[in-house]
Order: C-alpha cells, then sequence, then structure tokens
C-alpha cells in the first residue's frame, strides 16, 4: 500500500505539468480526475473548480509522499484493533515542521471490508484540510459518481473522528464548577457539638483544572492539577450561633429572644489537587465513565460570619471578619465519579476544621455535582 501511494501521488505532481487534457474531467460543479497508471492503479482526484486544480503545487505533494507513508503505517495499525469498519486518523502536518508549507491538516481514512462499506476492497481517503481528497482504490475499479453514504456508514465516520480526536488531545485545561453541600464528621459526643442545617452549608468550587495524559496516545489514564478556589459554608440549626471569646471557638445558644434566620461560618479557601484518573469509552469513543482519586492541599483565604435576622420591622445581616481560630493550612482526599454527562465529586478533609484546643474537634466533608468542567 505505501509503495502504491508513493506511485500515484508521485503520478500526480508529473500530471500536475501537464495539460489537463492528460487528466479526465467529469462536468461542473466537481470536476472528477481520474489517473490510471500502467500497473493498472487507479486515483480519483475531486475538485470543485479549475482554480483549485491551479493550487494543487501550493501542498508539495512530492514531499507528503514520505511523510504520508509514515501517517499510513499509523492509521493501518490503529485500524487493525478498531471495533468499527471505518476509522479516521488526523495528522498535523504544519504543526510536525512549522514553515514548510504543509497541510494544515490531513485525515487519513481506512474501511475494513466487507458489507457496510463502500466496496468489498480496502480503501484508504487523503483529505488535505477538507477542501478536496485523494482516493486510492487498491481494486483497479472507478466510480465517477460514488454512492451516497447511508446511516451506519455516517455513523462510522462520526465515531472514527470522535476516537481520532481522542486519541490525539493528550491534554487540556478545563473550567470547572462544583456545587454541593458541607458536613461536619468525626465529632465527639456531649453539648457544644455543632449541629448543621443541611440545605443551608452550601460547599461552592470554582477553578481550571489540567489534564495530562499519562503513557501512549491510546492510554485512559491521566493526571490532574488544579488551581482552585473553594468556599465553604457551615451553617447552624436552631436559634444557635458562632461565639469566639477567650481565643475559643464554641456554640452558643441565643438568650437575648433575638431569633436568628441564619448563623453561618463561611470560609474560602485556595487549594490544588492532584488526581489520577481513568476514563473508559465505549465503542463509540465516547467517554462511558471516568474514576478519578487523589489528594488537595489548601490554604484558607479568609473567615467569617453572618447573623441575620428580623427585628422592629427591619431585616439586620451582622458580619464579623475573624479567623475563629480556623485551621490554616488543610490538607485532604478526593474522588470524582463521572458517568456520561453526570458528574459526582466528594472531599474528606483529613485535619480539622478549628486549630487543637481551640475549638469544636471536628472534619470537613465536601459532596455534590460538578456542574461543568471535565
Amino acid at each position: 500500500m505505501k509503495l502504491l501511494l508513493s506511485t500515484v501521488l508521485g503520478a500526480l505532481v508529473l500530471a500536475a505539468a501537464r495539460p489537463a487534457q492528460a487528466w479526465v474531467l467529469a462536468p461542473s460543479p466537481n470536476d472528477t480526475i481520474v489517473v490510471k497508471l500502467p500497473n493498472k492503479a487507479v486515483m480519483t482526484l475531486v475538485v470543485h473548480d479549475a482554480q483549485q486544480l491551479r493550487q494543487l503545487p501550493q501542498y508539495h505533494l512530492d514531499s507528503l509522499v514520505a511523510r504520508l507513508s509514515g501517517y499510513i503505517k499509523r492509521a493501518d495499525a490503529a485500524a487493525k484493533v478498531a471495533e468499527t469498519d471505518r476509522l479516521t486518523t488526523i495528522f498535523h502536518p504544519d504543526q510536525d515542521q512549522p514553515g514548510q508549507q504543509l497541510p494544515e491538516e490531513i485525515r487519513i481514512t481506512t474501511r475494513k471490508p466487507g458489507p457496510g462499506s463502500y466496496g468489498p476492497s480496502n480503501k484508504i481517503e487523503v483529505l488535505l484540510e477538507k477542501k478536496f481528497g485523494v482516493v486510492i482504490n487498491t481494486d483497479g475499479n472507478t466510480n465517477s459518481q460514488p454512492r451516497a453514504a447511508g446511516r451506519a456508514d455516517r455513523q462510522a465516520h462520526r465515531d472514527s473522528l470522535r476516537q481520532a480526536r481522542w486519541e490525539y488531545k493528550s491534554s487540556s485545561t478545563d473550567l470547572v464548577f462544583d456545587l454541593g453541600l458541607n458536613a461536619l464528621v468525626n465529632q465527639p459526643g456531649g453539648a457544644g457539638r455543632p449541629e448543621l442545617r443541611t440545605l443551608g452549608s452550601r460547599y461552592v468550587n470554582l477553578g481550571f483544572d489540567h489534564r495530562q495524559r499519562l503513557g501512549g496516545r491510546r492510554s485512559p489514564l491521566y493526571l490532574i492539577l488544579g488551581p482552585e478556589f473553594a468556599f465553604n459554608n457551615y451553617m447552624l440549626e436552631g436559634n444557635n450561633k458562632w461565639v469566639n471569646q477567650n481565643g475559643q471557638t464554641s456554640v452558643a445558644l441565643e438568650t437575648s429572644g433575638r431569633q436568628y434566620q441564619k448563623t453561618k461560618l463561611a470560609t474560602s479557601t485556595f487549594t490544588v489537587p492532584l488526581m489520577l484518573q481513568l476514563g473508559l469509552h465505549d465503542r463509540h469513543g465516547n467517554t462511558a465513565l471516568r474514576l478519578g482519586a487523589g489528594g488537595f492541599v489548601g490554604y484558607r483565604l479568609g473567615s467569617w460570619t453572618k447573623l441575620k435576622y428580623f427585628e422592629d420591622g427591619t431585616t439586620y445581616k451582622d458580619k464579623d471578619y475573624g479567623s475563629y481560630n480556623l485551621t490554616d493550612w488543610q490538607y485532604g482526599l478526593q474522588g470524582v465519579l463521572d458517568y456520561r454527562s453526570l458528574t459526582f465529586f466528594a472531599k474528606y478533609t483529613l485535619n480539622n476544621l478549628f486549630r487543637e484546643g481551640q475549638g469544636p474537634q471536628a472534619q470537613t466533608l465536601s459532596f455534590g455535582v460538578r456542574i461543568f468542567g471535565n
């Protein structure tokens, strides 16, 4: 196949220098150029107009022969293990060797013989920047009016493109937005234990996650690295409030008769996650399941309390910006489960929320869904 391609493309370069009468042209608007070589090999070239024909030399087809040989070898190897009858592999010569005036994109489509394909033999399509294509047919038969692809073939084409994009894309950076709830765990029993209002104790996380593939082009293993900004709310049940007196943070019941609508402690934290992620794909190349696990480290940027109450016909919101003896550095474990378009996350802080001996003994568990992002 490589020798055949080299011969055909070489003939195309030579033919480009000859008068157009050396080619067989079909009626407009699309001209089909059929080149028959002495060894019975046949090449079909489809152009929209004469202008595209005159542009052929700028693609340096002669210099692409050696490069295409390597590309086809890689495409053939991928096709042997592909589950579909048709596989499209995308290459970018201009990125590999900038400044050489090579095509920006080459797509090599390999079809397997059998029902559902265009014919009984293997075929290779080479698309240069989606402007015109070269079809190499190894059985010597030509058809100036190729039949339209059916639904199954179009689906196979989409699947192969998706598979090619998945294999080519080794890294990405995505904006992530997580929304969930907080809970305090591992608390000892007894009085003064903080009881949180479930829906009011919200967790919000916003940041960028960089995914880097580990291993070869088909490796499903990725390394995830952030930066992220997390916001934790700890809203108390009942008419309790957070207090900080004599270097000690505690929960106290309001005894003045004032009724609180909200009493919460909030923190903002800069975190850096580090996870390994395993991505599993279905036979169409879609991501079916992702499993991620790892850890994180973070530093608290700020903290404050907020009391909201209604008194004498007026709504009051009292804020106090203080440390409340919270631990500055945080570290813990986290995991992500992504099933198709739905992503769940969980984060467990290993160290206590408050400094040792200066507040309730408790650790934070955050969980929820990822609104968007990887």
